[in-house]
């Protein structure tokens, strides 16, 4: 099955439940993905999250019902599972503009209409990639749990992360961890996947690690044997990273026909703090399997 089919199975899955308690991972396996990498790529190709698609979804109905005139708005604020006719009323507001006592009596209400994922005929230009084997290796970070980001674009608890690392000193003792000749050449942002619930999910700042003694609030982690599809974003920071991201989810996986995405481990490689460089580059590595031919 490919992204696109996945995702629309995952979108007909929340029509088919709008009424009811919907469990984002159960969402993210009618992909056949992980609650993390379904979300991030649900917030890049459509532009808001997964929780916006379902609020939004559930307003728009709750909106067409009252129209028609008939309903109590506590039932429909019940259907549409706000807590209290006050919460409903205040959410109803913010998206149709009027009330949905407004609405019962003729206001105009906005409609949000399903999504149909559909391929397009797109790129045309090139995205240079290559592929690195890597046997197991180790890494010594500062790992925390952060908030799930819902596109590309970091995570407060990730841009927090990288400026108390920065700060209180670590990224200086991680490097001073590094390897000679590392592999990955630079600080790393590391996206481990996740068995957490669906909101949070483990980030490390790391290196390479060269086996020497660490201080206790750094942690050792051995990376399994993965294979990697390696891009280079090149621009100013963060657009360049965002716009490489994206062509990452629409144009190389989707028309891949040998690499699937393996969910399993994501690095950043940042050569150099200067990130405010118009010319820098930095590395996005993916970890990938090869598809059944």
């Amino acid at each position: 099955m490919n992204w696109i089919q996945g995702i629309q199975r995952a979108i007909n899955y929340v029509e088919d439940n709008i009424t009811e308690e919907i469990d984002f991972e159960e969402v993210a396996k009618q992909a056949y993905s992980s609650s993390f990498h379904f979300q991030r790529v649900f917030g890049i190709l459509c532009g808001f999250t997964l929780g916006d698609y379902i609020r939004m979804r559930r307003l728009s109905l709750a909106g067409e019902e009252l129209s028609k005139g008939n309903a109590k708005i506590l039932d429909i604020a019940i259907k549409y599972r706000y807590d209290s006719a006050e919460g409903f009323t205040r959410a109803f507001t913010r998206f149709h503009g009027i009330t949905p006592t407004e609405a019962k009596h003729g206001g105009k209400v906005k409609i949000f209409t399903p999504l149909s994922v559909k391929l397009t005929l797109s790129g045309g230009s090139k995205m240079d990639y290559r592929i690195e084997k890597r046997d197991a290796f180790d890494v010594v970070c500062k790992r925390k749990c952060v908030g799930k980001p819902q596109s590309a674009n970091a995570a407060p608890g990730i841009t927090a992360l990288w400026q108390e690392c920065s700060a209180d000193g670590t990224l200086g003792k991680l490097i001073a961890c590094m390897p000679e000749n590392p592999v990955m050449k630079g600080l790393l942002g590391i996206c481990f996947e996740s068995e957490l619930n669906s909101k949070q999910f483990p980030y490390g700042i790391g290196v390479e690690y060269d086996g020497r003694k660490v201080d206790d609030d750094l942690e050792i982690v051995t990376i399994p044997k993965n294979t990697y599809v390696v891009f280079t974003s090149k621009g100013k920071m963060p657009e360049a990273f965002v716009e490489t991201y994206h062509r990452i989810v629409t144009e190389f996986f989707p028309q891949s026909t040998q690499y699937e995405y393996a969910e399993n481990v994501e690095f950043e490689v940042y050569p150099s703090a200067d990130t405010s460089d118009p010319n820098y580059q930095c590395e996005i590595w993916v970890a990938v399997n090869e598809k059944n031919q």
